[in-house]
């Protein structure tokens, strides 16, 4: 009795979990599949088809883990979320020395890849580079990307303030975004693993262009960069609770993803108005 009552919890709150996203369906769809086939199999005699389902039914939740790895990673993700930026004075500061930098650095045409760390940790990225732990400077910052430097190639990782580490080796996104090069790539890559904010600037023309959530915002001035900056970076902290976060994060039904579309056009077109 014990064990059927621990299973029925188990098996309630997983479906109540998954209840409307896009995981129930499919996981439904599976399982409708299997029974059918057992039960035509069964009936029509086929019992070498019935012994080799019913082996393979075995699997069917490793296959729900392969298609849905990408949405569990950025869910398990959200349970190690731990600090949210708050608006205090210095912050305000370190996003001017940042925006300071990517000016200068937009001016000359040196192309830059810097990633602010938000709740989602990056540490095995910082790990692929040189580790720094120093102060957020525009200087700094402008001199790491200088050609010929030997931190010039790779990507800044920020976090709490402080410039962690430097030519960092960003995952590259297997999503077609058009004729961009590798920074863009490697800026929507990390956006696709983290809540990271990143700014890349193009060393052909100097344009500068945002990735967020796997969104890239591209041909951003100053004022528009801080704007967005300052949308995400200086908001104040959500209550959600990480039961909550992790549930919006595997809805993919029609309405999660309408809410998820409604959030980041909300930071990102919001900002991007006219003050």
């Amino acid at each position: 009795m014990l064990e059927i009552i621990v299973l029925a919890v188990v098996f309630y709150y997983m479906f109540l979990f998954f209840r409307g996203t896009r995981g129930m369906q499919v996981l439904m769809g599976f399982v409708v599949a299997v029974v059918v086939m057992l039960v035509a199999t069964k009936i029509a005699h086929l019992d070498t088809l019935n012994w080799l389902l019913q082996r393979f039914s075995v699997y069917l939740v490793i296959a729900l883990l392969v298609i849905f790895q990408p949405e569990i990673r950025r869910a398990l993700a959200e349970l190690g979320k731990q600090r949210v930026f708050a608006t205090t004075l210095h912050e305000r500061g370190v996003l001017d020395e940042i925006l300071q930098a990517v000016d200068r650095l937009a001016a000359d045409k040196i192309g830059a890849l810097i990633a602010i760390e938000r709740e989602i940790g990056t540490r095995a990225v910082q790990e692929t580079g040189t580790r720094l732990d120093a102060i957020i400077n525009a200087e700094l910052l402008a001199t790491i990307f200088f050609p010929h430097t030997p931190l010039h190639d790779g990507g800044v990782i920020i976090a709490n303030d402080r410039i962690r580490a430097a030519a960092c080796v960003f995952p590259l996104t297997s999503r077609d975004i058009g004729k961009l090069g590798t920074r863009h790539r490697a800026a929507v890559g990390l956006s696709e693993d983290s809540d990271a904010l990143v700014i890349v600037v193009s060393e052909e023309t100097g344009a500068v262009s945002l990735a967020y959530k796997g969104r890239l915002i591209r041909g951003l001035d100053s004022a528009r960069l801080r704007r967005m900056l300052s949308t995400v970076l200086l908001r104040g902290v959500q209550t959600h609770s990480r039961w909550q976060r992790l549930r919006q994060s595997l809805d993919l039904s029609t309405e999660g993803l309408a809410r998820t579309e409604e959030m980041m056009e909300h930071e990102f077109e919001e900002a991007s108005k006219d003050s």
